[in-house]
């Protein structure tokens, strides 16, 4: 029997049915309609309808074959697609919109035993207690809805003890939001984002998109940003005061630090000295390093 008369639930799972999609599945244009998924824009959606693009982002993630993948606001399901085409283990798929349950389902019939829809608000999820026996193996990929990106980010940045749960993020933000992680000092960009992103882990911007790339296009471009871990965070310093540094030193940005480090409840002089900093430098010339210590000073009480 040739390959073309093989009966179809007989065919490797894994391989397109003619006129199919990569993966075999209807395209998500299509699925998308059959279900009405349009987006809401109360939920923050847009969504990637190109599975080469979505390929891309999960090549971002890095490895995925040995990796237990956690994804926020899967939607339809165009990234986990991408995801488990790149051939990631399992996929976690955190939504809160049960119209998408058919899609995921669909999804998971595919891919038996890899995907595992999740249905819960994402900023409620206690991530160790879900990844459980995988933390160190766990891969973030997601386009997150953005008007929790940079709650969820903090989160993952803030996760205790260190090295965290997870291995590498590849995430999606605003174009605004991923320039202000990656900029550097002395840039309009740098701030509080910046210092804890570049404090907790090497990152970079992987891949830049139009709107033109989601349904429906959003307002503004957007950009995957991936994070790798530092296995020491150096100068070690609480990240919990590395945050109440950077608030007072970036809430007056214009002033000297002698003036906005006030508001720590400390003396800024001594405190700028013990970290070897000048007392006329501003928030935006410190490097994260130079935050670190200032926070490592508070954290001793001086």
């Amino acid at each position: 029997m040739s390959r073309d008369q093989t009966p179809p639930d007989e065919r490797d799972p894994q391989s397109p049915r003619p006129g199919a999609s990569p993966d075999g599945l209807p395209p998500l244009r299509d699925v998308i309609a059959a279900l009405d998924l349009a987006a809401k824009k109360s939920l923050g959606q847009n969504f990637i309808l190109d599975l080469n693009l979505t390929r891309r982002i999960a090549r971002a993630a890095g490895p995925l074959d040995d990796a237990l993948v956690i994804e926020v606001g899967p939607g339809p399901g165009g990234l986990t697609r991408g995801l488990l085409l790149e051939g990631a283990r399992k996929v976690i798929a955190i939504e809160t919109d049960r119209r998408c349950e058919p899609a995921l389902a669909a999804i998971g019939e595919r891919y038996p035993g890899r995907l595992v829809p999740h249905f819960a608000d994402a900023t409620d999820v206690d991530w160790r207690h879900l990844v459980g026996e995988d933390a160190g193996r766990v891969v973030i990929a997601a386009n997150l809805p953005y008007y929790v990106a940079t709650r969820l980010l903090v989160g993952w940045l803030e996760t205790e003890p260190w090295p965290p749960w997870w291995r590498q993020m590849a995430l999606m933000f605003q174009k605004e939001v991923a320039e202000r992680i990656v900029a550097a000092p002395g840039t309009k960009a740098y701030g509080r984002l910046a210092v804890i992103s570049q404090w907790r882990a090497e990152v970079r911007i992987a891949l830049a998109l139009g709107p033109e790339a989601f349904t429906p296009p959003p307002k503004v471009a957007s950009a995957v940003v991936t994070f790798v871990p530092r296995p020491v965070c150096e100068p070690a310093c609480s990240v919990i005061t590395l945050g109440r540094v950077t608030a007072a030193a970036f809430g007056q940005r214009r002033k000297m630090l002698r003036q906005s480090l006030k508001q720590l409840g400390r003396d800024p002089l001594a405190l700028l000295a013990a970290a070897g900093i000048e007392p006329e430098r501003r928030a935006e010339e410190l490097s994260p390093a130079d935050f670190a210590r200032l926070a490592a000073a508070v954290d001793a009480g001086i």
